[in-house]
């Protein structure tokens, strides 16, 4: 048995999930989000939470368990909470601006990058003073968010040097020694 889709699915207060023959659609204070599934597997109420069942124990079946609970699980939290994700840009004159959901960021290239973020997503730039600048991004759809967040990273990859280019907050960059110099 899958450990993660044999979890039940809690719902939180204010958030609705109704069942279709192939996809669920959720409710909640922050949104809606429809999550596709297949219609051999079935969707039960069980004491205020959700459970998924599958139909078989083959092994697609098995595969499929456990991402199927996880994506109706994610757009429960989506709705109910959303989801936040914040890069930043570590380099001499990075800066981002925000103009009608036209992220514009200076990358050390020779011209600017003009990024049209999808209006299902809420980005915002923070340039705070003697700090690097901040790229936060807000919505309900988890794998949306990631999608566009790894777009933006492409844009200027980490260099393992010096550490420059786009980053999460937090994340752990792997760091190369340079030359030394010949005696």
């Amino acid at each position: 048995m899958s450990r993660i889709g044999k979890l039940p699915i809690p719902v939180p207060e204010g958030v609705t999930l109704t069942i279709n023959n192939d996809s669920v659609t959720v409710k909640g204070p922050k949104g809606e989000l429809t999550q596709p599934f297949d219609p051999s597997f079935t969707l039960k109420e069980e004491n205020g939470a959700y459970v998924l069942e599958r139909p078989t124990e083959q092994k697609r079946h098995k595969a499929m368990h456990g991402l199927y609970r996880s994506l109706i699980n994610n757009a429960v939290i989506g709705v109910s909470q959303g989801y936040k994700k914040e890069l930043e840009l570590v380099g001499v004159g990075y800066r981002a601006n925000v103009q009608n959901n036209v992220l514009e960021l200076s990358l050390g290239y020779s011209h600017n990058i003009y990024f049209q973020v999808p209006p299902e997503i809420k980005v915002s730039a923070d340039n705070p003073k003697g700090k690097n600048p901040l790229v936060i991004l807000e919505g309900i759809d988890k794998q949306l968010i990631g999608e566009i967040a790894a777009k933006i990273k492409s844009l200027r990859k980490v260099e393992p040097y010096k550490g420059k280019g786009v980053r999460f907050v937090g994340e752990q960059i792997r760091r190369k020694a340079g030359k030394t110099a010949a005696k």
